[in-house]
């Protein structure tokens, strides 16, 4: 019997990846998308949590495919290239 429920975004690499084909679906406004366009789907539509979606943010960072701004308001897709056709 299992008492918890997998959780689909607990792996940093899948919630990075979901991250940014969230990103990759919104239109920016002057190549920045604010951060609720991402953040709100992820933890309302698809049931993520603040630390997964924190690690996943943190991952899509390290590995170039998003850029945070200092302020945190608004990332901006970077080098995501092939990622959203594997």
């Amino acid at each position: 019997m299992k008492l918890a429920e997998e959780r689909p975004y607990a792996d940093p690499e899948a919630a990075a990846r979901k991250l940014v084909e969230l990103a990759a679906g919104v239109e920016p406004v002057n190549g920045r998308i604010h951060i609720e366009k991402i953040n709100a789907p992820f933890l309302f539509k698809l049931k993520g949590s603040g630390s997964e979606f924190g690690a996943g943010l943190k991952h899509a960072i390290e590995r170039g495919w998003l850029q945070l701004h200092e302020s945190g308001t608004y990332v901006r897709l970077l080098g995501a290239g092939g990622l959203l056709t594997q």
